[in-house]
This record gives structure tokens, C-alpha cells and sequence, in this order.
């Protein structure tokens, strides 16, 4: 039987992701993040097909990702800012997990599940860094989306897509609180 963990929920109640720019070393080392990974792959599996896999990108890779998406942004005639914000990510992070989904053939789960359970993966990941301490946000941006980028950067088959880009640091600076939604005004209560 679960037992109430007021620990948690004032953690799930309070969390906030860092923005990834005020996110630096030091960056959780193999065990850590090993401790990290094996808390963000206990999320719904319906049918344990594990539709989801890591990529974990040190700096030397990063300064490649972020050379390649320069070079990806120019080829697909994006403009200057933008480009720069995708170089941005990858040139200016220390450590990044790609979560990457990866569809599996069924009969019984359907795509969008294995699609979901990639994302609880990405936010499985960003909740376990903060309670351990790490600043961590979830992003993807352009770069993530482009399918030559995800081949030649990331060597992703064909099928397979990132669900997140992970970044996970040593927050410089906590960010001010944001508004939240309004409960009541995005519930509805089916009674009958």
C-alpha cells in the first residue's frame, strides 16, 4: 500500500525548471546521472515495449551538434536569429540527454502511447535532476525537429524522433516564479 508523502507533493507543488542559458558545471557525473536515468525510465509502459531511449551528450559533442546546426540552419534558409538560438543550445550547454522515442511495432499499444510514455520519460528526467539538487529543463527547438540534424548529429533511424533534449547543470540563478493555470478553469467534473 502507498503511504502519503508530503515530501513529494510540496516538491511536485513548488517545482520549476531552469532555463538552460543559466545552467553550468559542474554537470552530474556517470553514477549520478546513471541514478538519474534509472529514475526517469520508471514512467507508464504499457506493454514494456520501452519506446524510448538515451543519448547522453557531453561538451565535445555538443560543440559538434552545435557546428552541425549552423550549418543545418543555413541549408534550410533560416533566419540569422533563429539559427543562432539552436547553435545557442548545444554551443552553450555542458550536458544534455536526448530522450529519443522509439516506436515499436503492436498490435495492442498504439503510437500515441509509446509517444506519451517518451514524454513522461523527458519529464521523469527534469523531476528526478531537481530533486537531486540539478538545475534541469526540457527543450527541443528546430534543430530536434530536423530530420538530417536527428541522422547525421544524433544518428537516429529511420522511425525514431527526440521527445526532449534534457539539459542538466549546476543552476547560477533561480528563476523568478511564473504564472500557473488556473485550475478551475480548465476542469471540467463529469458527475452523471
Amino acid at each position: 500500500m502507498l503511504q502519503r508523502d508530503d515530501s513529494v507533493m510540496a516538491f511536485l507543488l513548488g517545482r520549476r525548471s531552469r532555463p538552460a542559458r543559466t545552467l553550468r558545471p559542474p554537470v552530474p557525473d556517470a553514477a549520478a546521472l546513471e541514478r538519474l536515468l534509472t529514475a526517469a525510465a520508471r514512467v507508464p509502459d504499457h506493454g514494456k515495449l520501452e519506446p524510448w531511449r538515451f543519448i547522453v551528450l557531453e561538451k565535445t559533442a555538443l560543440v559538434r551538434l552545435a557546428a552541425l546546426a549552423q550549418v543545418r540552419g543555413a541549408a534550410l534558409g533560416l533566419e540569422a536569429e533563429r539559427i543562432a538560438k539552436g547553435v545557442a543550445q548545444y554551443a552553450d550547454a555542458d550536458l544534455v540527454v536526448a530522450v529519443i522515442a522509439v516506436p515499436r511495432p503492436s498490435d495492442k499499444i498504439p503510437p500515441i502511447e509509446q509517444t506519451l510514455s517518451a514524454g513522461a520519460v523527458c519529464l521523469g528526467l527534469v523531476n528526478a535532476a531537481l530533486a537531486s539538487g540539478w538545475g534541469a529543463c526540457w527543450l527541443t527547438g528546430w534543430a530536434a525537429h530536423d530530420r538530417a540534424f536527428c541522422a547525421e548529429g544524433l544518428g537516429l533511424a529511420k522511425g525514431e524522433f527526440v521527445a526532449g533534449m534534457i539539459h542538466i547543470g549546476t543552476e547560477t540563478r533561480q528563476p523568478p516564479e511564473r504564472p500557473r493555470p488556473d485550475i478551475a478553469a480548465i476542469t471540467e467534473w463529469v458527475r452523471a
